[in-house]
């Protein structure tokens, strides 16, 4: 059975940080790229990040470019977005996802950005 759990969410105050991470179990990760999503109040899922499992080469948002970090640890089947200078707009749902599945979305980590 495949599960996406991910964690590390909270309450923030702007220009902080926080290290979310994506547990998977039911596959095996490094045969896929694996992407952050994140869902703003009232507003689409977006891309955030993706790392490919080919080259482990990454891509990220514009709006994150240069603040934030993916990367996967194979062996503990986890993948990790460490989010650096967090601005309110980074607010919102966190999620994981591989890319090119039909898996179900995990239940997300909210992260709120706020003083």
């Amino acid at each position: 059975q495949v599960q996406l759990v991910e964690s590390g969410g909270g309450l923030v105050q702007p220009g902080g940080s926080l290290r979310l991470s994506c547990a998977a179990s039911g596959f095996t990760l490094d045969n896929y790229a694996i992407g952050w999503f994140r869902q703003a109040p009232g507003k689409e899922r977006e891309g955030v990040s993706c790392l490919r499992s080919s080259d482990g080469s990454t891509n990220y948002a514009d709006s994150v470019k240069g603040r934030f970090t993916i990367s996967r640890d194979n062996a503990k089947k986890t993948v990790y977005l460490q989010m650096n200078s967090l601005k309110p707009e980074d607010t919102g749902v966190y999620y994981c996802k591989p890319y090119g599945t039909l898996y179900d979305w995990g239940q997300g980590t909210q992260v709120t950005v706020s003083s």
